[in-house]
């Protein structure tokens, strides 16, 4: 091979992993590097249309009835969703530029690689996610689990609080029976008899501690609720700086709830068709509390992942803190809502 050859070659080489760089991120080595663009002032956001996906009864329901979306210098398009992961997809294919989900979603996500990023969490949540066994049940505590049947919805927060709960009392997922029910499905076995002990959350939760006898044995560890935004938003310096002041939007609003229960509950009621009573309770066991997203809230979720991963849920346990932009830690502290 000749010297210019050779020339040649390596300057293909190399002209070749320049152009695959922005769009050939290993797994194995983590999700690229995000500057943060300098802030946008307000006045110069009315073109920017912030899209956020969605739960029935969650942000916007929130927002609205806490009035914080008056005097908003940006559009917001709500796009209503199922659960937490298809909204993790849609913000990696950039079908959205953020969503509040679950502590579980954003694992899976990082696991499969995901453009996403956590931006901001809340806490708060446990108290709503319980094992459930009958008031009859001999079962008191995680260590009587050894061998029975457990109602859950697979890859959600309560799958994840249920391999918590395993772990701390030296079992392994091998050690109990898994039965894979989506909520309203776990419902009516488990009010039919079948099953010794349902993990779920809010609000069914709230429905089974008030339709049927039965009594909680443990609530979840990590209480946690995750705002997640896309890359391209992340990169974009008007969708940031919207980012930015949504998440702002969104702590009042919670504090609002959090000061107005019986008012919220009532919205909350009609927004999802819950009766009062159900959606009263399921909503104090919900306070989204505002905390720093930290090095204590990465662990968890590392846990969470490492978890998963040893129960064969996802391939590996991603490094989860490579999925985390603390960027709007101070914006949130600053803004006085507790």
């Amino acid at each position: 091979m000749t010297a210019r050859l050779r020339l040649t070659l390596r300057v293909a080489m190399a002209a070749a992993l320049v152009a695959c760089a922005p769009g050939c991120v290993s797994r194995t080595l983590g999700p690229q590097l995000i500057a943060v663009p300098a802030p946008i002032p307000s006045s110069e956001l009315s073109d920017v249309t912030l899209q956020v996906g969605d739960q029935k009864g969650g942000t916007e329901a929130l927002l609205r009835a806490a009035n914080v979306l008056d005097g908003l210098p940006y559009r917001i398009a709500f796009s209503t969703f199922t659960s937490g992961p298809p909204q993790i997809e849609a913000l990696t294919a950039g079908k959205i530029d953020f969503a509040i989900t679950g502590n579980t979603p954003p694992v899976f996500g990082a696991a499969a690689n995901s453009k996403t990023r956590v931006v901001s969490v809340w806490d708060g949540a446990s108290a709503g996610e319980q094992t459930l066994v009958r008031t009859d049940s001999s079962i008191t505590s995680g260590r009587d689990l050894k061998g029975k049947t457990i109602l859950v919805a697979k890859g959600s927060a309560a799958h994840a609080n249920v391999l918590e709960h395993l772990s701390d009392a030296g079992l392994k997922p091998n050690d109990v029976k898994l039965v894979f029910l989506q909520p309203a499905d776990a419902f009516s076995a488990f009010a039919n008899g079948q099953g010794d002990a349902w993990v779920i959350w809010e609000p069914y939760t709230s429905q089974a501690n008030l339709r049927l006898k039965v009594r909680n044995i443990g609530t979840a560890e990590n209480g946690y609720w995750f705002g997640s935004a896309s890359i391209n938003a992340l990169t974009d310096p008007k969708r940031n700086s919207a980012l930015a002041d949504l998440l702002v939007r969104y702590q009042k609003a919670a504090q609002w709830a959090r000061g107005n229960p019986s008012e919220w509950a009532e919205k909350y009621a009609k927004a999802v068709g819950l009766d009062l009573k159900v959606a009263a309770l399921a909503q104090s066991h919900l306070l989204r509390l505002p905390i720093p997203l930290d090095d204590k809230v990465v662990a968890a979720e590392q846990r969470l992942a490492d978890l998963f991963a040893a129960a064969d849920q996802i391939p590996e346990a991603p490094d989860f803190a490579k999925w985390v932009d603390r960027r709007f830690n101070t914006v949130l502290a600053a803004s006085g809502t507790t």
